[in-house]
């Protein structure tokens, strides 16, 4: 039955293939209605899996029961989505019956016996919808949500009454996942604004999450086979557009659509007070012609070391440079082997290790270490045997990957380095805990200037393959223009205060141009409206991440962290603004797609830790700037500053 079963749905999804390429090749210009509604119905092939032989409290039967099967009815109301030619959704509300029998198995009274189900479930089905070749074949998938209407279950055995009962154990609700492939096949002209399309349908619905019972192993998966009738409408207006004109429109260029959106503050932060929790690299960067300890890292003397504190670093810093480049920031990072000392010194049982590194001559990494140990034995007087050191080619975590050809001047310096770990509590950061080998953080306060939500942010999704450039030109009230650009990525960003200028307050019109790769223009427009806010009593709180190159997954290290020390600090109603950054080695595109995966993470694992706790009205945003120079935390001049560049930065901002 089952052999037939396959053989029946490869034919029909054969046919769902065929029928898609056929339709592929005649193009057929179609109205597509954007809501969908209609009904399916189907048949469920049921398939079961694992033991039952305890059916309820008061019946146990004398021999265990393990594989069945069944053909069950299944009937949906159904709505679907489809903004594009691609993508889209789809939503079933359905009477999803899930019955069969067993297979007979002999009782102990040599005679056969037999039991059989009706367990039946109202199902929730939301699916993403895809049509791969943009015509009227599609495929979906999604989780399925069942909640029990039906346990009932009917038990024989030769010789003796049948018993009917309920199961006990039945799970109220399950949740478990389907896929499958349909075809839509018109069934009105397609030029009707009423379309109704016929589409025959094929899924797999795994049997994994969809154990019926809290006892025993039953499990069940099902293919499900049928046909849904759908009806959609399409406004009249939709065909203004003559028949000739799209006939006469050249067939052999194809440009993809892009979407124009603005994201504008409601008013205007000029200035933020942060307190920062600023992540302590482990690392010292060394000149390629010297192992002595570059001179931008502050070295104190004897005499200045004795009242060294780390804490001084958070007062007589410098200011924040524009554009988000911090220089306060860096010179607490440059005073690193005095944080080191300090904590050394007030935690004697403390111990560290020193590896160095350099390009195929490991004895040159030991003197660079060498040099670092003989510092803090000479200035801050710690015990060499708390030392160790170490001189090797390459670090244990290289930039430098095998084969690479690229830019191999900028991660050849940044290979050429002192890295220091510690198993130390006192030395290490909370930020990933001991497998992070980043050191304990500095707690830092500093003004932020033209924090990132008092950006106006341009997303032109698309741009970056359809367009060759784009611009965008704000207009005020009065007519004055303002330009900007030209931008090549999918996403550009203008200080709120910039383009308010002297003005409290300003109402704006944006208009978008861009110049596709064929040689058209294209304008959209938007509006926005500003208002600026000074409010110096309002305390942001930030935290960053730091990632070894090109590495993405290592945002789990951080998951602990993020859920146990920066979720509790999230406010209701606050807003948490996750920015991600690279530096400037590498792709452009693939470096914005990087970072933003990189926030993307770290948003998803504060979410869920939000919905743990209970917090409420909190608002996300996050994006990913690549190695955009214009917001990126630092420059890309020195091997320390492109590796700060390699970050996430949580912003929270509480409720105004």
């Amino acid at each position: 039955m089952l052999h037939y079963t396959k053989q029946k749905i490869t034919l029909l999804f054969s046919v769902l293939v065929l029928a898609a390429t056929t339709a592929h090749a005649q193009k057929e210009q179609r109205l597509q209605p954007v809501w969908w509604f209609g009904e399916s119905g189907a048949a469920n092939f049921n398939f079961y899996r694992g033991t039952t032989q305890v059916l309820n409290d008061n019946l146990t039967v004398p021999a265990a029961f393990h594989k069945g099967k069944g053909v069950r009815p299944y009937a949906s109301l159904l709505t679907e989505y489809r903004p594009g030619k691609v993508w889209g959704g789809m939503l079933n509300i359905a009477y999803d019956n899930r019955g069969g029998k067993f297979k007979d198995v002999i009782a102990p009274c040599n005679c056969i016996a037999t039991l059989s189900t009706n367990t039946s479930y109202i199902a929730i089905e939301p699916s993403l919808r895809i049509a791969p070749f943009a015509n009227s074949f599609y495929i979906f998938g999604g989780p399925t949500v069942s909640f029990n209407i039906n346990k009932s279950f009917t038990y024989t055995q030769e010789k003796q009454a049948d018993l009917r009962g309920e199961w006990s154990g039945i799970h109220k609700t399950l949740l478990s996942a389907q896929a499958g492939a349909g075809i839509d096949i018109p069934l009105s002209s397609k030029t009707n604004t009423t379309q109704v399309m016929l589409s025959p349908f094929v899924s797999f619905l795994t049997d994994f999450g969809h154990v019926p019972r809290s006892i025993e192993s039953w499990s069940v998966y099902t293919i499900r086979t049928g046909v849904a009738l759908k009806f959609g409408m399409v406004k009249k207006t939709a065909t203004k557009t003559p028949i000739a004109e799209t006939q006469a429109a050249p067939a052999t260029v194809t440009e993809k659509e892009v979407q124009f959106s603005v994201r504008a503050p409601k008013v205007v932060p000029l200035n933020r007070q942060v307190k920062e929790t600023f992540p302590l690299r482990n690392s010292v960067f060394f000149d390629q012609s010297s192992a002595a300890i570059p001179d931008r890292y502050v070295q104190l003397n004897k005499t200045t070391a004795v009242s060294f504190k780390e804490n001084q670093l958070q007062e007589s810093q410098p200011d924040n440079l524009n554009n988000g480049r911090s220089a306060r920031q860096l010179a607490v990072y440059h005073n690193i082997l005095n944080i080191i000392g300090d904590r050394m010194r007030a935690n004697p049982a403390s111990t560290i290790a020193l590896t160095g590194a350099s390009n195929k001559n490991p004895s040159e990494g030991k003197i660079m270490a060498e040099n670092i140990r003989q510092y803090l034995v000479t200035v801050f007087g710690i015990d060499g045997a708390r030392i160790s050191t170490e001189g090797r080619d390459k670090p244990v975590i290289p930039s430098e990957q095998p084969g690479a050809v690229n830019e191999l001047a900028l991660l050849r310096e940044g290979d050429r380095r002192v890295d220091i770990t510690s198993t130390s509590p006192e030395m290490l950061t909370q930020v990933g805990g001991s497998t992070a080998g980043f050191l304990k953080p500095v707690e830092i306060t500093t003004v932020q200037s033209d924090p990132l939500d008092s950006h106006v942010l341009f997303n032109v999704a698309g741009a970056n393959d359809a367009f060759d450039s784009w611009s965008v030109a704000v207009k005020d009230e009065q007519g004055n223009v303002q330009n900007y650009g030209p931008y090549t990525s999918d996403q550009a960003s203008i200080a709120g205060k910039t383009i308010l200028g002297n003005n409290p307050q300003g109402n704006y019109t944006i208009a978008m141009t861009g110049h596709t790769k064929t040689g058209r223009t294209v304008t959209k427009e938007s509006s926005v409206s500003l208002m600026k806010m000074d409010d110096p009593k309002q305390e942001g709180l930030r935290y960053s991440i730091l990632f070894d190159f090109d590495k993405s997954k290592s945002i789990a290290t951080y998951e602990k962290f993020l859920t146990d020390i920066v979720s509790p600090l999230i406010a209701d109603n606050g807003t948490v603004i996750i920015h991600g950054h690279t530096d400037i080695i590498g792709d452009e595109k693939y470096n914005r797609s990087l970072s933003q995966n990189r926030a993307t993470d770290a948003r998803q694992i504060l979410e869920r830790a939000l919905s743990n706790t209970g917090k409420k009205g909190v608002k996300f945003e996050s994006f990913g700037f690549g190695e955009d120079a214009a917001l990126a935390p630092f420059e890309n001049t020195l091997p320390e500053e492109r590796f700060y560049n390699r970050t996430v930065i949580i912003d929270i901002i509480p409720a105004k």
